[in-house]
């Protein structure tokens, strides 16, 4: 039987390695994650690739104002476009996932949490930068919001606006994200995260997901939804 083969850029024991291989662990348990270490190894094995049997989705970064990944990506899909079983997943990049997660904010906050007000300025250019993408509006660094948060968003990328924003976002929460670093209450029922304190209580304090329960919930409020589909993967029910 033929087995499908999810390759992606990061490193083992990087935040991103951890999601992917807990997402699929729970919704596409038959899919096996491999790490190919950095970009350019994954572009290079892909059209190395000689496999015709088994089917490959390759996650690879669609950082659209970096030069340097858009030349690879251009690379990657001419590669790709010249076998039938490789397929690209288009997704800006791991943490946008986690950003424009539609339950993000109700998650990783208490209903009458101070970090609901002190924070108040990156919840508003979270918004705004996923409205505008969502709307296919690149000018993100346009945006008065997004501007205010970031001071030097020129000096930016679209991946490390977006890694900066969810990290300040759940930064001292169970659902921390740093490149480094995936928070337990993203992979782990709750609460099962080692670390938590007495006054730690997040959104999900009163409702308790199971993982797999959290990673259903992950995959329909973003745009995995729409472009699961488009490479064939099919979620567990």
């Amino acid at each position: 039987m033929a087995k499908t083969y999810l390759w992606i850029e990061d490193r083992k024991g990087k935040a991103s390695y951890t999601f992917w291989t807990s997402f699929m662990e729970q919704l596409c348990p038959h899919v096996i994650v491999e790490s190919k270490k950095n970009n350019s190894e994954l572009v290079k094995a892909v059209k190395a690739l000689q496999d015709a049997e088994n089917k490959y989705i390759i996650v690879f970064d669609n950082s659209f104002d970096n030069l340097q990944i858009v030349m690879e990506q251009k690379y990657l899909k001419k590669y790709a476009d010249e076998k039938k079983n490789v397929f690209l997943l288009d997704i800006i990049c791991f943490e946008y996932i986690l950003l424009e997660f539609k339950e993000l904010i109700e998650w990783i906050y208490a209903s009458e949490d101070e970090f609901l007000e002190k924070r108040a300025g990156m919840i508003e250019a979270r918004h705004k930068l996923v409205q505008a993408l969502q709307n296919d509006n690149l000018d993100y660094k346009e945006i008065q919001e997004i501007v205010k948060y970031d001071k030097n968003i020129e000096e930016h990328n679209i991946e490390q606006l977006t890694a900066r924003l969810l990290f300040d976002l759940t930064r001292n929460t169970g659902f921390e994200v740093s490149k480094g670093v995936l928070g337990e209450c993203w992979i782990r029922s709750c609460c099962e995260w080692e670390k938590r304190q007495e006054d730690d209580i997040c959104g999900l304090d009163n409702s308790k997901l199971s993982v797999l329960e959290k990673m259903k919930r992950i995959y329909a409020g973003s745009s995995l939804k729409t472009q699961f589909p488009k490479v064939g993967l099919e979620v567990v029910a």
